[in-house]
């Protein structure tokens, strides 16, 4: 009557489909570009900031001599700050786009029903790289190195601009999952 082994032995009226309660539409997508200029910079001030420490340490005994907890905590503070520039994260799941720099410091998070369309574009020289508020046309920008970016359009009207090495294959996910 039915087959004798797997899912063809339950009735027909029996058997259950998963199709409706599970997404298959999504994209997972995550990439990681690293900025080498920042990174390049970044040891630049270390060096320096080195320099300065060991001359500090070898002047000649006084008041103001030797290291100072203050000094040393701001350039600890300045090469952190340079070192959450470095790396650009983008993560798609079934729900949000996400952009985080390193650390997690500068997050941000888009939900996949906001988005109207993404294209692939290039920027201007000129926008710069990092975190910036731009007003004519007005957008916000996420963007470590180079030219290339995915302008993303909000149902709002806001737009983004996601700088990143490998801009057609983050525009196809992104249209994919918000069809």
């Amino acid at each position: 009557m039915y087959a004798e082994n797997g899912i063809n032995n339950v009735r027909p009226s029996l058997r259950i489909t998963f199709k409706h309660y599970i997404n298959f539409n999504f994209m997972k997508y995550k990439h990681t570009q690293i900025s080498y200029l920042m990174l390049i910079i970044m040891l630049a001030v270390l060096v320096f900031f080195v320099w300065i420490y060991i001359t500090s340490a070898t002047e000649p005994v006084s008041v103001d001599s030797g290291p100072n907890f203050a000094i040393t905590t701001i350039m600890v503070i300045i090469l952190l700050i340079l070192a959450s520039f470095v790396p650009l994260q983008i993560n798609i799941d079934g729900k949000f786009l996400r952009i985080k720099f390193n650390y997690g410091i500068y997050p941000k998070k888009i939900s996949l029903n906001d988005i109207m369309f993404a294209k692939t574009i290039k920027n201007h020289w000129y926008y710069g790289w990092g975190i910036r508020r731009w007003f004519w046309p007005k957008m916000r920008i996420y963007n470590v190195s180079g030219l290339d970016a995915v302008e993303i359009q909000l149902k709002n009207g806001k737009i983004y601009r996601i700088g990143t090495d490998e801009p057609k294959k983050l525009e196809q996910t992104i249209l994919h999952t918000i069809k």
